[in-house]
C-alpha cells in the first residue's frame, strides 16, 4: 500500500499554529510546553500522571466535534498531538486582563494555599465547567479524582467549580465563541498523510490508516505501539526506557469506533475509558463504580481498553471484569484478523498469546443473559486513583430450579495474569446456590491462585479477600445491600 508522508507533526498551541520536524520520540508535552516553549504555568509534580499538576486541555475533532479533555502533560508525548489543540492556563486570562471566570473563582473562594497545584485544578475545573456548567458535587470530585492538593483540604476547590457560574457567562467563553473556527483549523491539518518524524530508531510514526498501521506493525513488528501513554509514559518518565521507534495510533478515528448490535459491544482499540463510560454502563451498570475509579479524570480521557489489555498487567482494571463477561479480542497482522478469548489471551507474566507484528484491533463484549448475575469488586488502599490489590468479576447463570447452571470468577492481581478460578468455579457449577456452596468455594480459591506479597498487599490479605469478595457476592444476590464507601472518606474497604 502506497500513502503519501509528512514529515512534520502540527498542532494548534493556545492561540498559535506549531509546526515541527525535529521531535524525540520521548520528548513529553510538559517538556515541550516548559522548556521549549517558556510556558511556566503547566507545571511537574510527579512525572506519572497521578498529581495533576501539569493538567492542560487537549482538543481533538471526532466524527467532526470539536472536544476538550483534560490530559496529563507529564506523560503525554509530543508525537500524538498532530491535529490536536493543546490549550494551557497561560493563555485563560489576557496580559492586564480579568482573570478567567475560573481562576476568579478560585480566588474569590481562597481555594489555593501554596499555589503548586492550583494551574492544575484549573484546568481540570475549566474543563469540567465546559462540559456541565452547573456539575454536581459528585460530578466536580469525579473531575478532580486526578488532582492532588496538600494544602486546602478540597473543600475550596469544590467551592470554587460551584461559583464559576455565577461569575461568567459560558457563552462568551473564548473556546465556546471560538469553537468553530478552531474545528476548522484543526479539520485542515487532517490530510489524511503517514507522519514519519526522525530516522533509523529515533522515530516515530502516525499511520495514515488502520491499514497503513498493519502494514507498519508487521514490516517491523519491534515498534512500540502507543495508544494513550498512560503506562509507556511512565517507562520513559521514571524508568527511562528507549522506547523508539513508536508508532501512535491515537489519531486513528478507525480504531476510536463502538459498536453495538444485538449480540453485544465492540469497541475498538483506541477507545478510551471517557468515551467507552456511557455505553458501559448503560449496558453494564455493574461497571459504573469500576470505571469510575479507573485514575483520575485526565487518565481515563487518554488511556484506552485495547492498550489495558495489550498491556498484559496483572493489575489491568478492565481484564477480570471482562474475561467474567466472555470478552473477546480481535487480533489483526497486516490484512488478517483473528479472534481469541480474552481469558485466552493471557499466557503468563509478560506475555499474551500475540504474534510479532499483530496488534489489538478491538475488543467485542457479549451481552448478560437474562437471568445472569453479574459484579466486579475493586479493592485499592485509597479510593480514588489507585491501583488494584485485588480485583474480582463474578458472572453466574442459574437455571429453572435456581441451581448454578454456569460460573465464571477471575480475579486480577492474584497471579501473573487475570486469571479465572476454574476450581472455585466447579465447586459451583452445578451446585445448590447457598451458604454451603459459597463456602466449598471459597475453599476452592486456595487451589486457584497462589498470590504473591508486595507493597500493595500480602498473599494471605490477598487470598482472603478474593474469599471475601464471593461471600459478598453471593450476599447481595440474597439482597443484602452492596457496601458503598464514602466518598469523603479515602480509604477502600
Amino acid at each position: 500500500m502506497t500513502v503519501d508522508t509528512r514529515n512534520t507533526i502540527r498542532f494548534l498551541l493556545n492561540h498559535r499554529p506549531v509546526e515541527l520536524s525535529s521531535v524525540s520520540p520521548v520528548q513529553t508535552l510538559l517538556d515541550f510546553l516548559r522548556l521549549d516553549r517558556n510556558l511556566r504555568g503547566t507545571k511537574e509534580g510527579c512525572a506519572e500522571g497521578d498529581c495533576g499538576a501539569c493538567t492542560v486541555l487537549v482538543g481533538r475533532l471526532l466524527d467532526g466535534r470539536l472536544k476538550y479533555e483534560t490530559v496529563n502533560a507529564c506523560i503525554r508525548f509530543v508525537g500524538s498531538l498532530d491535529g490536536c489543540h493543546v490549550v494551557t492556563v497561560d493563555c485563560l486570562a489576557t496580559s492586564g486582563g480579568p482573570l478567567h471566570p475560573v481562576q476568579q473563582a478560585m480566588v474569590d473562594t481562597h481555594a489555593s494555599q501554596c499555589g503548586f497545584c492550583t494551574p492544575g485544578f484549573v484546568m481540570s475545573l475549566y474543563g469540567l465547567w465546559m462540559e456541565n456548567p452547573k456539575p454536581s458535587v459528585t460530578e466536580i470530585e469525579k473531575a478532580l479524582q486526578g488532582n492532588l492538593c496538600r494544602c486546602t483540604g478540597y473543600a475550596a476547590i469544590i467551592r470554587a467549580a460551584e461559583a464559576i457560574s455565577t461569575i461568567g457567562d459560558l457563552g462568551r467563553d473564548p473556546l465556546v465563541l471560538e469553537r468553530e473556527a478552531i474545528g476548522q483549523k484543526l479539520a485542515a491539518l487532517k490530510d489524511g498523510k503517514r507522519v514519519v518524524i526522525g530516522e533509523g530508531a529515533e522515530r516515530f510514526v502516525l499511520p495514515a490508516t488502520v491499514d497503513d498501521l498493519a502494514e507498519i506493525y508487521e514490516a517491523e513488528p519491534a515498534a512500540r505501539i502507543v495508544a494513550g501513554s498512560t503506562d509507556v509514559g511512565l517507562w520513559v518518565t521514571k524508568l527511562m526506557r528507549n522506547i523508539s521507534p513508536v508508532v501512535h495510533l491515537g489519531h486513528l478515528d478507525e480504531l476510536r469506533r463502538i459498536t453495538v448490535d444485538e449480540a453485544g459491544i465492540t469497541l475498538g482499540a483506541g477507545v478510551s475509558y471517557t468515551e467507552s463510560f456511557p455505553v458501559i454502563t448503560g449496558h453494564f451498570p455493574q461497571l459504573t463504580e469500576l470505571w469510575n475509579r479507573i485514575g483520575g479524570e485526565q487518565v481515563r480521557n487518554m488511556g484506552t481498553i485495547g492498550g489495558n489489555i495489550a498491556n498484559g498487567s496483572p493489575i489491568g482494571d478492565t481484564p477480570p471484569a471482562l474475561i467474567a463477561l466472555g470478552a473477546s479480542v480481535v487480533l489483526r497482522k497486516g490484512k488478517q484478523q483473528r479472534i481469541v478469548p480474552l481469558e485466552s489471551f493471557f499466557i503468563e507474566y509478560g506475555k499474551q498469546d500475540r504474534h510479532p507484528g499483530e496488534f489489538v484491533e478491538a475488543v467485542r463484549i457479549p451481552f448478560l443473559n437474562e437471568n445472569a448475575r453479574y459484579a466486579v469488586y475493586k479493592i485499592t488502599k485509597r479510593l480514588d486513583e489507585d491501583i488494584s490489590a485485588v480485583c474480582g468479576a463474578f458472572h453466574l447463570t442459574f437455571d429453572a430450579n435456581g441451581k448454578v447452571a454456569g460460573a465464571v470468577i477471575a480475579y486480577g492481581g492474584m497471579a501473573g495474569t487475570p486469571k479465572r478460578a476454574e476450581n472455585a468455579e466447579a465447586a459451583l457449577n452445578g451446585a445448590e446456590w447457598n451458604e454451603a456452596t459459597i463456602e466449598a468455594a471459597m475453599d476452592a480459591l486456595g487451589a486457584d491462585y497462589t498470590p504473591l506479597t508486595d507493597w500493595r498487599a500480602s498473599a494471605d490479605y490477598r487470598l482472603l479477600v478474593a474469599k471475601n469478595l464471593l461471600r459478598r457476592f453471593y450476599l447481595e444476590t440474597q439482597g443484602a445491600e452492596p457496601v458503598r464507601l464514602d466518598r469523603k472518606i479515602k480509604l477502600a474497604v
